[in-house]
């Protein structure tokens, strides 16, 4: 079986020394769980491992119970160390002081049972380790799958993975079309929007969120002002709203809105968002046409491998100390612009039918970048650019 390069880091620091609990976050369906049994598997070490899908929200006692039943084990094994893996932590309501209480405990008593932590929701997830936990855990983010993975695992081409994306539980359902759609929204939109943001944070308009998010699959890769939002979505509320909900779909790794790179961070936050989808696969789930035939309308298809360069950059973010933009003024854009710290890159997609963007040049004369990149025609194959770790491209 297919290991992600996660196991190998989850791996080396269970086998260290307790220290840190180890907090595993991601989107659903992108092996989370699967690791962790891969690591279990060649671990030599006595385990519980449990699911707050199982527990009512608002039963904090369930980890009280949870770490009990770990702890239990370990003594009765005789055992000098053990592991607690509590999947979808973040279903249980103030769960961060549960945990904090519990791991604390242990410390004190010397206790060396190791922890691992898993949840969907990185919004929800990160409030309660900013409430809590401070100083004592390290995150690990397990993103949508790469061309790289998929490639490797499944061996897809490069036009297979910009239609059917980074979804390796659903890629057994290429040859079935419409039942792969129908898995993308059904066991993977809908349970995603339902259980990781309906369920879990206060959405006075929940029938808007949902249709932001297909307007977002919609118009990916295209910069819309919220106030043209406004216009397309029945009873929109105002742009605070949009603006929110658009964060919310974010941290459950579905659609993000970039913002527009201007030097300044006010400036970025007050811009129009760039929507782009965290997978190319949601994409596809809401299209009529089938791959076959898409894939030879150069304008529809420009705008998916667009979005797939798109996606490979934003996800790469999330784990990394790198940021991701767009840039426009006037008639003149650059499709992408990736940052380190001071550092920036320029990046144009060209694919398709797509036009020749005339903004590098005024880009690269205001804010000097190291590197400008053309991506698709007459520039770097956009098969070999998405075979590249985004992090490299400041080395």
């Amino acid at each position: 079986m297919y290991q992600r390069p996660h196991f190998e880091i989850i791996k080396k620091r269970l086998e260290e020394p307790r220290q840190f609990i180890q907090v595993i976050s991601g989107p659903r369906q992108v092996g989370k769980t699967t690791v962790i049994h891969q690591v279990l598997d060649e671990l030599d070490c006595v385990f519980h491992f449990s699911s707050a899908d199982e527990a009512t929200s608002g039963n904090n006692t369930w980890i009280e119970q949870q770490w009990e039943v770990a702890r239990l084990k370990m003594k009765q094994h005789g055992a000098n160390k053990s592991l607690l893996v509590i999947d979808e932590i973040q279903k249980i309501k103030n769960w961060s002081n549960s945990v904090k209480s519990e791991w604390d405990k242990d410390s004190k008593n010397g206790l060396n049972l190791l922890v691992i932590l898993c949840g969907s929701s990185r919004l929800l997830l990160e409030e309660g380790l900013t409430e809590s936990l401070a100083g004592r855990f390290e995150r690990i983010y397990m993103g949508h799958w790469s061309f790289t993975e998929m490639r490797t695992a499944f061996g897809i081409s490069f036009e297979e993975y910009v239609w059917f994306g980074g979804f390796p539980g659903a890629i057994t359902l290429r040859e079935e079309e419409q039942r792969w759609k129908d898995y993308i929204r059904n066991a993977l939109i809908e349970t995603t929007i339902s259980k990781d943001i309906l369920q879990l944070t206060r959405i006075y308009k929940p029938a808007l969120l949902s249709r932001l998010f297909e307007f977002s699959c919609r118009y990916s890769s295209k910069i819309l002002s919220y106030n043209k939002m406004l216009g397309q979505l029945t009873d929109a509320g105002n742009t605070t709203t949009l603006s929110h909900y658009l964060s919310l779909l974010d941290s459950a790794g579905l659609v993000k809105g970039l913002e527009k790179y201007s030097g300044s961070l006010i400036k970025s936050k007050s811009s129009s968002p760039k929507l782009q989808v965290l997978n190319t696969a949601f994409l596809s789930a809401y299209q009529t046409l089938p791959f076959n035939t898409l894939r030879l309308q150069l304008d529809t298809w420009g705008q998916f491998v667009e979005s797939a360069i798109g996606a490979h950059l934003a996800n790469a973010t999330y784990f990394s100390d790198l940021d991701l933009f767009y840039w426009r003024v006037g008639n003149e854009e650059v499709d992408f612009v990736l940052t380190k710290g001071e550092r920036i890159i320029g990046i144009e997609v060209k694919s398709g039918a797509s036009g020749y963007h005339s903004g590098m040049a005024t880009f690269k004369g205001k804010y000097h970048p190291e590197k400008v990149l053309l991506v698709g025609n007459n520039g770097l194959p956009i098969e070999e650019f998405l075979l590249i770790e985004p992090t490299s491209l400041f080395s």
